[in-house]
């Protein structure tokens, strides 16, 4: 569906906040349309020539906001083909610790996961440290790449112990994710989740199909059974396709 130019002029020329400069109020005109649900994902903009045809505003200006959209994630720009309205980010709620199949199917999605590696290896330092297992000894890992309608939107890198998960290795995590597996084994005493802006690797890049100078956003994720230390989770996603929320209330 393509957007009516007239139908922007119109709403452009009914904003308010006229004190502000033309590509603001545009840039405004737009985010509104798209945060109501007026506009939908998918839907295709009237292209510069027409906005300025019908705004009466000059072809900088235009370019400045759509740009700028652009950037903010709400809007997509393709050579040759036109501006259209982005598809939402997939969120993750910020206090809950969820597995990343119920979020994409909470979302009316279709999750799928790719096994890099599930394996037994010695524990290093950090492994040590985190759950007391002595340098050398066995400690479970996965790799999985998580997948949102075939859009990669999580890489989980999780260590676990192998005492409170004998059965790690068995599982298949095509069908399950590990943390529907832990969840069932070892019930979530208490969860932590710790959150950075980072750049990924080479590796990392490449196993979410990314530009390396792509922001991402890690969430490190801990969570304990029983006062026991069980899985420590690196979770990476791409910051354009990812976002978290929370909500808290005071009263």
């Amino acid at each position: 569906m393509t957007i009516d130019a007239t139908d922007v002029a119109a709403l452009f020329g009914a904003s308010r906040r006229e004190s502000a400069p033309a590509y603001r109020r545009l840039k405004d005109v737009i985010t509104e349309q798209i945060g109501t649900g007026r506009w939908s994902e998918g839907e295709l903009l009237p292209s510069e020539s027409q906005l300025v045809h019908s705004l009466g505003l000059s072809r900088m200006t235009i370019n400045r906001a759509l740009r700028e959209l652009s950037t903010d994630g709400l809007l997509v720009r393709l050579a040759g083909v036109g501006t259209f309205v982005a598809e939402r980010k997939s969120s993750s709620a910020l206090y809950d610790v969820r597995s990343i199949a119920d979020e994409v199917h909470r979302r009316g999605h279709r999750h799928r996961t790719d096994v890099i590696s599930v394996r037994s290896e010695p524990a290093d330092l950090r492994a040590h440290r985190l759950f007391g297992i002595p340098e050398g000894q066995p400690v479970l890992h996965s790799v999985l790449v998580h997948f949102e309608d075939e859009v990669a939107i999580q890489l989980e890198d999780r260590h676990v112990h192998p005492e409170l998960a004998p059965d790690y290795l068995e599982q298949d995590f095509t069908t399950q994710t590990p943390n529907h597996y832990l969840s069932r084994i070892a019930p979530l005493g208490k969860g932590e989740h710790v959150v950075e802006a980072v750049l990924g690797t080479r590796e990392d890049c490449a196993l979410l199909g990314i530009d390396e100078s792509e922001p991402c956003l890690v969430i490190h994720r801990r969570t304990w059974s029983e006062g026991q230390l069980v899985s420590a989770a690196r979770l990476l996603h791409p910051g354009s396709r990812y976002r978290l929320e929370g909500i808290f209330d005071t009263t």
